[in-house]
C-alpha cells in the first residue's frame, strides 16, 4: 500500500532556515519532522577547510568564510567570524520573505501534556497574525484561538499592524548573562507559560537568536547582529544589538514585535567564565547603549528600513563613538552591511546611493 504524501507545511515555499554552527548538524534528526520540506541556509563559523556534515534528506546550502569573502568581496568584513553573529549572512542571501533561525544546541521541546512543539509552525502563526503595540490587551494576544480583545480596548486598533518578529523562548537552559549563569549555576527553566504578547511601542528588549522568526521583506536589512567575535572587544551581544535596532525600527514604521509561544529545548549551557570575558564590557557599556536605544528617534524622511538603518547609525557614531572607538568601527559596518544587503538583494537604498555620492564628491 502506497503511504499518503506528506502534507504541505505552512510557508514552505516562502521561508528558509537558517542555521550557524560550527559542528556536524545531528540535531536536524530530531527535527526532521518540521524541517525537512523547508529549505536550509547554513552559516559555517571557523575553520573553511572543515567538513560538516548534513544528514540525508534535507535541501540545503552551505556557506563558509571562503564562500562570505568570496560573495561580499571587501564588504565580508561587516559579517563577524568566529561568533555566531555571523547568522545574518544567510538574512542576506536568502531570496524567501520569511526566516527562522534556531541554534544547533537547540532541541524539540514538548508542552506539559507531553506533545512535541513544532516550533516553526508556532512561529508562522505568530508572523502571520496582527500585533497590538499601541494598547495592550490584557489576554495577550487577541488573534489567537479562544481569545479576543478585552473589554475597553479601543475598536480603532483592533486591526492590529504588520507583525515583523516572533521571539521564542526556551525550556531547559535559560538564556541568562555571565554573572546570573555564575550565581545560578544549576537553575533550569521549567516554566511553560501559554502566552504569546506583543511588545508594547517604546519598550526594548533582550532579543535571544536561537529560537527566531521575522519577516525579512518588513525588517530584513536592519537585522544585522554587528561586530562580535574575533578581533572584535565584545561577544555575546549580536542578537542583542540586532533586537534594539530593529525595535526602534518596528516602533518608527508601525510594525509589531512579538514574544512569547513557541518553546524550544536549550540543551546546553555555555561555559560561564568564557561567556565572562566576552560580555564584561558589554556589562558595562549596556548602561549607556540602553539609555541610547531608549532616547533614540527617527525622522520622517526615513520611511524605508535602509533609510532608518542609516539613520541610526550616523547616531551610534555620534552618541555612541564617545563610550569606546568599537561604536565608531559598528557605525561603519552598520552601513557596510546596508550596502551589502542592497547589493546582493539587487536593491539599492537611495540612502546608500546618496552616501556613496557625497563620499565620492568629498575626494575630490
Amino acid at each position: 500500500m502506497a503511504s499518503l504524501p506528506k502534507p504541505t507545511p505552512l510557508l514552505k515555499d516562502e521561508l528558509d532556515i537558517v542555521i550557524p554552527t560550527i559542528r556536524n548538524l545531528d540535531f536536524l534528526e530530531m527535527w526532521r519532522p518540521f524541517f525537512e520540506q523547508y529549505h536550509l541556509i547554513i552559516v559555517q563559523d571557523g575553520d573553511p577547510s572543515k567538513v560538516i556534515k548534513v544528514p540525508e534528506g534535507f535541501d540545503y546550502e552551505l556557506y563558509n568564510r571562503n564562500d562570505i569573502n568570496r560573495i561580499l568581496g571587501p564588504k565580508a568584513s561587516c559579517i563577524s567570524f568566529k561568533d555566531s553573529a555571523c547568522r545574518c549572512f544567510g538574512y542576506m542571501v536568502s531570496k524567501k520573505k520569511y526566516i527562522y533561525t534556531i541554534d544547533d544546541d537547540c532541541f524539540v521541546a514538548k508542552d506539559p501534556t507531553g506533545h512535541e512543539i513544532n516550533a516553526l509552525e508556532q512561529h508562522i502563526k505568530n508572523l502571520l497574525s496582527p500585533s497590538t503595540p499601541f494598547f495592550f490587551n490584557t489576554l495577550y494576544d487577541p488573534y489567537r484561538e479562544g481569545t479576543d480583545f478585552v473589554r475597553g480596548y479601543p475598536f480603532s486598533l483592533r486591526e492590529g499592524v504588520p507583525t515583523a518578529v516572533s521571539h521564542g523562548l526556551w525550556l531547559n537552559i535559560p538564556d541568562y548573562d555571565a554573572p546570573t549563569q555564575l550565581v545560578k549555576p544549576h537553575e533550569r527553566n521549567t516554566r511553560f507559560v501559554d502566552a504569546v504578547l506583543t511588545i508594547p511601542k517604546g519598550s526594548l528588549f533582550p532579543m535571544c537568536g536561537m529560537n527566531l522568526a521575522f519577516n525579512r521583506e518588513l525588517i530584513g536589512p536592519a537585522m544585522y547582529f554587528g561586530l562580535m567575535g574575533d578581533g572584535q572587544p565584545i561577544g555575546r551581544y549580536d542578537d542583542m544589538w540586532a533586537g534594539w535596532c530593529i525595535k526602534v525600527i518596528c516602533d518608527h514604521l508601525g510594525y509589531g514585535v512579538k514574544t512569547g509561544l513557541p518553546y524550544i529545548w536549550h540543551s546546553k549551557a555555555s561555559n560561564p567564565f568564557v561567556n565572562l570575558k566576552k560580555e564584561y564590557k558589554g556589562i558595562f557599556w549596556q548602561e549607556e547603549i540602553i539609555p541610547f536605544f531608549q532616547a533614540a528617534t527617527l525622522s520622517k524622511d526615513c520611511t524605508s528600513v535602509q533609510k532608518c538603518y542609516i539613520e541610526l547609525s550616523k547616531q551610534v557614531k555620534e552618541k555612541l563613538g564617545t563610550i569606546d572607538p568599537y561604536f565608531i568601527k559598528l557605525a561603519d559596518a552598520m552601513v557596510t552591511w546596508v550596502e551589502a544587503w542592497d547589493e546582493i538583494n539587487n536593491n539599492k537604498s537611495e540612502e546608500t546611493t546618496s552616501t556613496k555620492a557625497s563620499e565620492v564628491a568629498a575626494t575630490k
